[in-house]
């Protein structure tokens, strides 16, 4: 990890709770952060931000004016809040609320109740998404390898890139689905493809198939993100024969060494 701690931190903390506002900014204390701002409110929050950009949003799902979802999607609109780094607590577990925090790069999603463990957890994530250790690889400098990025969400492919951008990788090029992905596939040469499962016209497993199949390329590795939690469905994604499977959120540290496992 680099040298950001957590003491150094800017966080801002969306709580409208007085408990549970309480219990996490208690937890913050003990884990030595020392710049912690508090606002109940989604417009608040806001507000906040254009006065002080922080490093860290950690917010409840259910705000009074607006939800976790839409305070998150709202700074991915933003040029100066798109890199924010972004932490949910919630007992919520409807899909519709969660799934467009994780595509919008969530750092963490914390259940509730939670621990000071888990929350320590999580900081460290932000510490190395903020300031990652840099890429090791035997063979190759990160400057040297090209990365095909594909996911029909310009937010996802947005964090994807930002990682990749802070373990030193410079080449990257994006597909919004995989008939895009299939045609640059057929121009360019990659070390490495980082895809989503669920996109329209041609999803992750298809594109994956396509790569080993039917591509010049069938041996490049491709790290398959995705959110979904069918097993069935999750078999035939390993079957298509992707390398590795991550969960959203995943960590730069999760991406960091499944990439100097598998290029090196």
């Amino acid at each position: 990890m680099g040298f950001l701690t957590i003491e150094q931190l800017d966080v801002l903390l969306v709580e409208p709770s007085s408990t549970q506002h309480r219990i996490i900014a208690d937890y913050l204390s003990e884990l030595g952060a020392r710049q912690v701002r508090q606002v109940s409110g989604g417009g608040e929050a806001l507000q906040a931000m254009h006065d002080n950009v922080p490093d860290l949003v950690i917010s409840a799902m259910h705000l009074p004016d607006i939800t976790g979802t839409e305070l998150v999607q709202r700074m991915r609109k933003e040029d100066s809040l798109l890199n924010v780094a972004f932490m949910l607590i919630s007992s919520e577990t409807d899909i519709r609320y969660l799934e467009p925090i994780r595509q919008a790069g969530a750092i963490a999603i914390l259940p509730k109740p939670f621990d000071r463990d888990q929350l320590q957890t999580s900081l460290r994530a932000t510490l190395d998404f903020l300031e990652p250790d840099p890429l090791q690889l035997k063979n190759f400098a990160p400057d040297e390898l090209k990365v095909l990025v594909v996911d029909d969400s310009f937010t996802s492919r947005h964090i994807i890139r930002q990682m990749l951008e802070r373990l030193g990788v410079e080449q990257i090029l994006e597909a919004e689905n995989g008939h895009e992905a299939q045609r640059l596939i057929e121009q360019e040469f990659f070390d490495l493809v980082v895809t989503d499962y669920h996109m329209p016209r041609m999803d992750g497993r298809e594109l994956s198939r396509f790569i080993r199949e039917h591509s010049s390329q069938p041996g490049v590795p491709v790290l398959m993100v995705t959110s979904e939690t069918d097993r069935s469905r999750l078999a035939g994604i390993e079957q298509s024969g992707v390398s590795a499977v991550f969960d959203k959120p995943f960590t730069i540290e999760i991406l960091r060494g499944m990439m100097e496992k598998l290029i090196a």
